[in-house]
């Protein structure tokens, strides 16, 4: 078979992954038809996306049970998560409420947010606090709870007491992994009983993740795509996630990395 792209390399390995459970650098390159030095530079890349585990020899299913460091995060698919932030913000009202999650994209989310005008936001993320606490105008309130040292989350009973509290316009949430039938998924218990917490006390709920999170299967299970009315993205989706968002009537909008514009 003819040489393939790196992307499309990718979707091939991650495929096999899923399918095997563990594939061999030899045998991807055999596959591919490129050299091994080329696996392990593509396994590697896919490992730090959080997509596989690198495995000596090969390549093996990223873990359900412990997420990429937030440091990592913060850097990975960063232009993707600031188009995914700025078609979002846009989706939001001036003098809108809205809760805010943890996470990297939901952070780039808030940067895009400095130019609204008199919004009332409630977060468990210290890092979307700090954000937007210099705009005189905006009202920030930071749950109660425990915070995490790796991430700045806000976490615990506390949280989920205190989200209950508030009815807002809108909960812009984020997500770790999102199954090809809906389920959206995550690492934490106490996150996700946070931002379930959002869900069920917001009218509309925006889901924002960028196209690495396809695939991954971290074990907690936050909800479904049929929950949510907004999804936010910067490619666009299988078919089959896409035939879920219509049957849901949930609006997908489509970030370009490049440009601010935005797929119908």
């Amino acid at each position: 078979m003819a040489s393939v792209s790196a992307e499309e390399r990718h979707r091939e390995i991650m495929e096999l992954v899923r399918l095997q459970g563990y594939v061999s650098n030899e045998d991807l390159a055999q596959r591919l038809n490129v050299a091994v030095q080329t696996i392990r530079r593509d396994v590697n890349a896919l490992a730090r996306q959080g997509q596989v585990t690198r495995h000596h020899g090969g390549a093996g299913l990223a873990s359900s049970v412990e997420n990429i460091a937030y440091a990592e995060r913060q850097v990975l698919n960063r232009n993707a998560k600031e188009a995914i932030g700025r078609i979002a913000a846009r989706a939001i009202p001036d003098n809108s409420s809205l809760f805010i999650s943890i996470g990297t994209t939901t952070e780039a989310f808030a940067q895009a947010l400095r130019r609204h005008k008199a919004l009332r936001v409630i977060t468990n993320n210290l890092h979307v606090a700090s954000t937007l606490s210099s705009r005189t105008d905006f009202q920030v309130i930071v749950t109660g709870g425990q915070v995490r040292f790796s991430d700045g989350g806000i976490t615990g009973s506390t949280a989920s007491t205190s989200i209950d509290q508030y009815r807002t316009d809108f909960a812009v949430i984020g997500i770790s992994g999102i199954e090809e039938d809906g389920t959206l998924l995550d690492f934490d218990a106490d996150e996700i009983n946070v931002a379930q917490a959002m869900m069920r006390n917001a009218r509309k709920v925006f889901l924002l993740a960028d196209q690495g999170k396809f695939g991954r299967r971290p074990m907690g299970r936050l909800g479904h795509l049929s929950n949510i009315h907004g999804f936010f993205t910067d490619r666009e989706p299988s078919a089959r996630i896409r035939q879920i968002l219509k049957a849901n009537n949930v609006q997908l909008h489509v970030a370009s990395r490049s440009s601010d514009d935005e797929a119908p």
